[in-house]
């Protein structure tokens, strides 16, 4: 195996197990990552993932706010890496970026290509109940997730798989994946398949407003919109006190004929039962607004709900 001179740009947990893989067979010659965020109750600069990762093992380190400007563009192109490898980086690399490493730049993206294009590929694929998803690497071109597929790994998505769960399968796969096609060029890069642009599907960003609960919705679509959006931005309904964040829930047994969002009194299990637009729905971690998740049972110690009352409700 040849070792390749390769610049990663990549911010995400989910992009450092590909770090640590082409950096232990490769030269990494630098780390590009979006600038550091503030975050926290003292609002302090704090770096991306893989900026605080790859800073950690000592490797270069790069974060631009784009890479459009000519003195960027300049310093990138001084590395004259072979290529440039791109994990969630979350930047836009323009035209003349995308024409500098002599192997052009490979993508690593979270779904089986041309599905889910985009942000969220892994959220929307849980959401929309796909029994199947996977990781492709595609040389990247000017158009949004559309360049043309190296090669792809499959993954089954179970029944109960949460958005965390999946990131947690796809993220070394992406790393093997990979390490194998920058291992074999310029081999790989002869097997590239032109995606059919008639069967893409997009994956935007989520918002906090499409992760409100509709009680109105049947169980196994909330079941998969939760499950979704655990941890961020976490579904929720509105409460007597705020904002109530579903931590984890399941389909029920029970076809209840109850009105959308009645609680219906606890489970075996002790979580809270639900009616939906078809079927029930049963809560089995919530955390309110400015506290911490906990058990259903142990909210509704503080926060008591008559049986047959909506979930949301004031109590008198």
């Amino acid at each position: 195996m040849t070792r390749r001179r390769i610049v990663f740009m990549g911010s995400p947990a989910f992009a450092i197990p590909t770090l640590d893989r082409l950096a232990g067979e490769h030269d990494v010659l630098a780390v590009y990552t979006q600038p550091p965020r503030r975050a926290g109750r003292g609002m302090r600069e704090t770096p991306q993932p893989v900026a605080a990762h790859a800073a950690e093992r000592g490797l270069t380190v790069r974060h631009p706010t784009s890479l459009k400007t000519a003195a960027d563009a300049a310093e990138l192109a001084a590395f004259e890496a072979d290529v440039f490898v791109v994990v969630a980086y979350g930047l836009i690399l323009p035209p003349a970026v995308l024409a500098m490493p002599r192997f052009g730049c490979i993508n690593g993206h979270a779904s089986l290509l041309p599905r889910w294009r985009g942000a969220a590929p892994i959220q929307r694929a849980i959401a929309a109940g796909d029994s199947k998803t996977g990781v492709c690497a595609m040389v990247m071109e000017s158009g949004l997730d559309t360049g043309p597929v190296l090669a792809r790994r499959e993954c089954a998505i179970g029944d109960a798989e949460t958005a965390t769960t999946l990131h947690d399968q796809l993220a070394p796969l992406t790393a093997d994946l990979l390490g194998e096609v920058i291992a074999d060029l310029p081999n790989s890069l002869e097997s590239q398949q032109p995606q059919d642009d008639s069967a893409a599907t997009y994956a935007p960003k989520l918002t906090p407003a499409e992760a409100e609960i509709d009680w109105h919705l049947p169980a196994l679509v909330l079941d998969r919109q939760i499950r979704a959006f655990t941890p961020v931005p976490g579904a929720w309904f509105t409460g007597p006190k705020g904002r109530i964040r579903v931590r984890a829930a399941r389909r029920g047994d029970e076809v209840s004929r109850a009105e959308p969002g009645d609680f219906l009194g606890l489970d075996p299990r002790g979580g809270m039962r639900i009616g939906t637009g078809s079927g029930e729905l049963i809560l089995d971690e919530v955390q309110p607004a400015g506290g911490k998740a906990m058990p259903a049972r142990a909210f509704l110690n503080g926060n008591p709900v008559p049986t047959g009352s909506p979930i949301g409700a004031a109590v008198e």
